[in-house]
């Protein structure tokens, strides 16, 4: 008979809705911080300028309305690199690029973007050697569209230029 009572309590607690997701303590945490300008809004943060870590470079520049050009550079010296060009649409904390036939969702959180770690074999086709799209993450250098623009690859074509 004492079981009745753990029983009892044991089943109301499994009816317990859970907490959307806005009123967790780490979104209010989230939202706090946001606000008192520690971390920046994605919702209101900008694509455009350059971005980099390490030896990955990505450059974003508008293009027309809610489009962007795009274009990574991964240079890992002797063969081992990625250049592609192309284009970006920003869908709330994602991004939605284009190169060519390589088209993935990266993530973007106001101040880093990162492609996922699995990509379509399409995208194989912008690297050399052992070199690979998947995984580059980069975070913000400049929202400089004069900076964007100057990001060539090592043969000299701009990455994130008109008519790509």
């Amino acid at each position: 008979m004492r079981r009745a009572p753990a029983l009892a309590l044991l089943l109301a607690a499994c009816g317990t809705q859970p907490q959307p997701a806005q009123d967790t303590p780490g979104a209010k945490l989230e939202a706090a911080a946001v606000q008192a300008g520690l971390v920046i809004d994605p919702a209101t943060a900008s694509l455009v300028g350059s971005w980099a870590l390490d030896t990955d470079r990505l450059c974003v520049l508008p293009a027309e309305r809610d489009t962007f050009r795009i274009g990574a550079l991964i240079d890992y010296g002797e063969g081992q690199g990625c250049a592609a060009s192309g284009s970006a649409r920003r869908r709330g904390d994602r991004v939605a690029v284009t190169f060519g036939a390589c088209r993935f969702d990266a993530t973007f959180d106001g101040d880093r973007i990162v492609f996922p770690a699995e990509l379509p074999a399409a995208c194989d086709r912008f690297c050399t050697g052992r070199a690979s799209l998947a995984a580059l993450t980069v975070t913000h250098l400049s929202t400089a569209t004069s900076e964007a623009e100057t990001l060539r690859t090592p043969s000299g074509r701009a990455l994130c230029h008109d008519g790509e």
